[in-house]
């Protein structure tokens, strides 16, 4: 999935900490942060700025489907284009790795990332609005693949597990983006108004926090890295894939199924996403220290019969307090999936790690027109708890996934 500067590079740039001011002058911007202990903060930024970004998308989905007038098999259409982008990004990242590293990758990237997110707030036709979604996949991927990429050497290089915290520190910023989102909707305030105010500062705060991590260099990338993993990595795609799939079609059609089913408005829709956020978010910050107890492949099978518990909740909820309560079991039952599979797969190389990425967007490409189809032929209810069976499939899948347990290491 992700490509990663050289050990060598990485352990030089950490050797000489004060060198790379001498070699690179930083604009009066990031003098601002001097310090190099600072610098150990500029990684999980990142990661807050990436899930504040995404917060905003999908908290403005219910506003955005209203917007353009779509049906849910319409809006799934719409969605579907996210993962399409996502699964077509790999040709843009590797190119942007291999010739500016990871650092210039995210910088440009993420600024790109911007720029669509306003012309999806500008979309006023339902096919241009699956243009500018096509776009948010590609950007979006693109800056997920670096930011992973940078983790991975990171986590190598201190030698210990820290990608449970930086999936967290995503989700802490997901779950500001969200309740943002949520506020905009209950001022009325449009998405592109909305988008448009997110703009200025957030490019501000990207380029500031680029600056601060350590330099790092393109690396080639072989013409066949990214491939369908084969033997004991297709057990980790697979959870790539089927955690895709469940965490994709919550992040999308919770904010539908609330407003749809129990006909709440536009400001509390997004308290479903909420919730399942604050809830990921708490069990990621304490997920290290429980790998080091009880194991990945232990955490991520007995999570995942938690979330599907917490999913059929959701879908037999009475009323939306429930339903809140279902989401939040799910946030925490999923939690640990993705930093596991990408840390576990990471340890086995860049082939591999770019191999179960390419499944696990495939699940984000898949998942829209299936809950879409879902949702539009025998309802929502069924829909999510459709979710619900694939997190019992996650729990499966996990118990026979042997290189799961290199995550423990």
């Amino acid at each position: 999935m992700s490509l990663h500067p050289s050990p060598q590079v990485a352990d030089a740039v950490a050797a000489t900490p004060a060198a790379a001011p001498a070699a690179a002058p930083a604009p009066a911007l990031a003098l601002a942060f001097p310090l190099p202990n600072l610098r150990r903060f500029a990684l999980p930024g990142v990661f807050v700025w990436f899930g504040m970004i995404m917060g905003s998308w999908v908290g403005r989905i219910p506003a955005l489907r209203d917007g353009v007038q779509v049906s849910h098999s319409a809006l799934s259409m719409v969605l579907v284009m996210g993962g399409l982008g996502a699964v077509l990004s790999f040709p843009v990242s590797s190119w942007l790795m291999s010739r500016h590293g990871g650092r210039m990758s995210l910088r440009v990237s993420g600024l790109a990332l911007l720029l669509v997110l306003i012309a999806i707030g500008a979309a006023p036709t339902v096919p241009l609005l699956m243009a500018a979604v096509l776009m948010l996949g590609i950007t979006a991927s693109s800056f997920d693949v670096a930011m992973n990429a940078v983790a991975v050497h990171q986590e190598r290089s201190h030698g210990r597990s820290m990608m449970a915290m930086l999936h967290a520190c995503a989700c802490g910023g997901g779950l500001v983006g969200v309740a943002l989102s949520s506020a905009m909707a209950a001022m009325q305030i449009k998405p592109l108004l909305h988008y448009m105010m997110l703009a200025l500062p957030f490019a501000l705060l990207l380029v500031t926090g680029t600056r601060m991590l350590p330099a790092d260099h393109g690396e080639r990338i072989a013409k066949k890295s990214f491939v369908i993993p084969r033997g004991g990595l297709a057990w980790l795609g697979l959870l790539g894939f089927l955690g895709a799939i469940a965490e994709g079609s919550i992040a999308d059609w919770a904010g539908i199924f609330m407003k749809d089913h129990f006909g709440v408005s536009d400001g509390v829709a997004p308290l479903s996403l909420l919730a399942f956020s604050t809830m990921m978010l708490i069990a990621r910050l304490a997920g290290d220290r429980l790998k080091a107890q009880h194991g990945a492949k232990r955490l991520v099978s007995g999570g995942a019969l938690l979330a599907a518990v917490g999913l059929f909740i959701a879908t037999c909820a009475a009323g939306p307090l429930m339903a809140l309560a279902g989401f939040a079991t799910a946030g925490i039952g999923l939690s640990l999936v993705f930093p596991f599979v990408f840390s576990a797969a990471g340890r086995e190389g860049t082939v591999a790690l770019a191999g179960v990425a390419t499944m696990s967007y495939s699940g984000s490409l898949m998942g829209p027109p299936l809950l879409g189809a879902i949702a539009h032929g025998i309802g929502l209810q069924a829909a999510i708890g459709f979710v619900g069976m694939l997190a019992i499939m996650i729990a499966v899948v996990a118990a026979r996934t042997r290189l799961l347990s290199a995550a423990d290491k």
